[in-house]
Formats: C-alpha cells, structure tokens, sequence
C-alpha cells in the first residue's frame, strides 16, 4: 500500500472522508506492524494535538481493523522505538511434574478409590515426608486445583482404568423425541408436593394435557396411572417421552408401552430443550393451580379426583395456550419462535383435523360427542366451578387430624 502522497493530517482527514465506503486490509502481521511504526513516525504523532492524534488513530484503525484498545497499545510502542513482533518466552521451559509423578498420582488414586484433591495430596504428602518415600517427594507439593489437571492430562487417562462405568440401561430410546408434525407424542414429568406426586403430561404439538395425582412412586400405582393416562387423550399415543426417573425407566412401563405399540424415548444428557414443553407446564400449570404448600399423603385420593373432574378438562377446554406461527433467525444464527396464536387444545386439535382432512380422534370418538363436553360451560363459568371446587378440596385438607401428618 503507498500511502506516500499523504503529507500532513488534513489531507489525511480528507482521504478518510472520501473513503468512507470503503474497507482496506492489510495482509501479514509484518507488514501490518511496519506500515503502523512508518504512520506513526511520518506524521510525528508524539508532537500532534489531540484532534490531529485522532485522524491518525482513525486512519490507523481504518487501515489495520484492529480495535481501539489493541492499537493504543501497539502506538504506544511505536512512539518507544520501532515496532516489532514480540518472541514469546517461555518462562518454565521444562515439567514441573513429570510422567512418573502422574504415574504415581494414578496409583494412589485407584489404591485409594480417588478421593477428593485435598485428601489425595495429603496421602501424598504423608508418603514423602512421614513414611520417606522419595518418589513422592516432587508431586507431593502439588496444589489441589492443579492435581485435577493432572487427572486429565493423556497420562493419567490411559493408565487410569477404575473411572466411573456409565451404567447403560436397555430402556427407551436416547434421543429428541420425534412429533411427526402429528398429535400423539406426549411428553410427562413428575412433580412433587412434599407427600404426593403429579405426573404431568402433554402433547407436543396440540398442548393436550392430562394431570393425575399418586401417593407415592411405586409398582402398585405405576401399571393403572399410565393406563389412565394413556386412555385420557383422546387421540392414539404413538411416543412417550420422559426424562430417566426411575418412575418412566422401569420394565413395568416397559411392558405397557410395548404391549401397545407405543416407542418409548428419555432425554439426552446436557440436551435441557428435549423436555422443555413439560417443564414449563410445571410451572405455570401444577404450581400456579396447586401452589407449594404441604399436602398429606391421605389426600392424595381427594387431589386426584379434583384433577380428573375439574382441573385436567379446564386445561384442555377452557385454558388457551400459545403456539408457534413462526420462527426467526436472528445476526446470530439463533433460531426466535413467534408466539402469536391462543387457542384452546381442543380447538387446535380440531384445527389440525380440519387442515389436514384426517380425524385424529380415537376409534369410537367423535368431535360432536367432545362439543357437548366443551360447550357445556363458557371458559369463565367452568373456571368459576374448578376455582369453587379447588377451595373445597384444601379445606378438606386441612380438616385432616395434624397426628396423621
């Protein structure tokens, strides 16, 4: 680049102005450090008032794309002396703790089960100086957060074989799970009020909902809990998809899901998206309606008779959720879905049956018959019965004799 016609600092103002459209680069770090040590010193920028300090700044950042700060510095150093490219040195040119010493971090660590880093530099330290052993001598000052790095260098993995097994469990699919764009793939989660259990689930793509109380997890409620479940939505289920709670991953779902054609999937490890939908159900549906407060085992029968009767139609024929009508992309690549459509579950299954002329419904059902349920009563009228009868259930609660809690 010759930049030699430019003498003084107003005609290089006037070059700036007149390439404002235009981007320059230099290539080569090499160059780019003597084309700012040449700048600086043609133009004296040591004598130059601030505003003549600035285009020259601005020329530099125009020309080199660095930023404000990076320049800053590599002017600073131009004013000093010449510019060039620092030799990194390195400080400590040999290990500190060599491949013995991680042999013998290795060996105390399957002998001891591998204990905590202070723990295990301790043994260490004890091995040098209490009982003399001389090989321990140089690792046994190693600090507790360095001895984790140590643990993962290449050394001490492919001698280290006692790690954590990851325990494979041959029960459901690992993966996201997979709507086909169709009703029938629910997702469940439990939630718990310190002596009863709600297990929740929904629908992907209608956002149907079906909530159900149990005393406790165990074999004796698992079996009649998913097959009221399974038989509550009123279209066929063709995926189940839980996270790996003992009380989805066991080979009594196993069985049901299997006996009825129905694949199975659980959550993939740091993958927090894959059972999103039903957390956020959690929330706003499980705690806004049934709060946080201390519930005794014995009304578990009262709580699942009120979500049955009242609280899971409320949800899918009087409560609207949001549904995705796009998705945008923002500078970032970060795909933004668009929440711009209410509808009641019941009304976006209808929806879909409608735009894609195939009834969803289960063999024996009919949309006439489910209008009778979601028409009996207006939105606001079943909210003032399902809110009546919720203050008649804790009161119920509350009634239980404080000896039994």
């Amino acid at each position: 680049m010759d930049d030699s016609r430019l003498t003084n600092v107003s005609e290089l103002s006037q070059f700036l102005q007149s390439t404002q459209g235009f981007s320059l680069k230099l290539e080569g770090l090499t160059e780019t450090y003597q084309f700012i040590d040449k700048t600086v010193d043609r133009f004296k920028y040591p004598s130059l008032k601030r505003a003549g300090k600035r285009v020259v700044l601005t020329y530099l950042r125009k020309v080199t794309l660095y930023k404000k700060a990076q320049l800053m510095r590599l002017v600073k150093r131009a004013v000093q002396g010449e510019l060039k490219r620092k030799v990194y040195v390195r400080l400590h040119g040999s290990r500190t703790y060599t491949p013995s010493d991680i042999k013998r971090l290795e060996e105390t660590d399957v002998l001891h089960l591998r204990l905590s880093g202070v723990a295990t530099r301790e043994i260490m330290r004890r091995e040098a100086e209490v009982f003399g052993h001389s090989k321990y001598a140089n690792i046994a000052h190693v600090s507790s957060s360095h001895l984790y790095n140590l643990r993962a260098s290449p050394i001490y993995k492919n001698a280290y074989i006692n790690h954590t097994q990851a325990r494979i469990i041959g029960i459901g699919e690992t993966m996201k799970p997979e709507n086909n764009n169709k009703p029938g793939s629910i997702r469940l989660d439990t939630v718990h009020q310190r002596d009863i259990y709600y297990i929740n689930a929904v629908d992907e793509i209608t956002q149907w909902e079906v909530v159900i109380c149990v005393p406790e997890i165990s074999e004796a409620f698992l079996e009649p809990m998913f097959h009221y479940i399974l038989e509550a939505f009123p279209f066929p289920i063709f995926n189940f998809h839980s996270d790996r709670g003992s009380e989805f991953i066991n080979h009594i779902v196993k069985e049901i899901l299997e006996r009825l054609l129905i694949r199975q999937t659980k959550s993939r490890s740091r993958h927090s998206n894959d059972n999103a939908l039903i957390e956020s159900k959690n929330g706003s549906v499980i705690r806004k309606n049934m709060g946080y407060s201390y519930i005794n085992q014995e009304a578990a029968s009262l709580v699942n008779d009120y979500c049955q009767k009242y609280l899971t139609p409320y949800l899918n024929y009087h409560r609207p959720c949001l549904f995705v009508t796009e998705i945008r992309v923002d500078k970032a690549g970060r795909e933004r879905p668009i929440y711009n459509e209410a509808k009641v579950p019941y009304d976006k299954l209808k929806q879909l049956s409608k735009d894609h002329r195939y009834t969803y419904l289960k063999p024996g059902l009919s949309f006439e018959e489910l209008d009778k349920i979601a028409l009996a009563q207006s939105d606001n009228e079943f909210a003032t019965i399902l809110r009546k009868e919720e203050r008649k259930l804790f009161e119920n609660i509350g009634r239980i004799p404080p000896e039994t809690k």
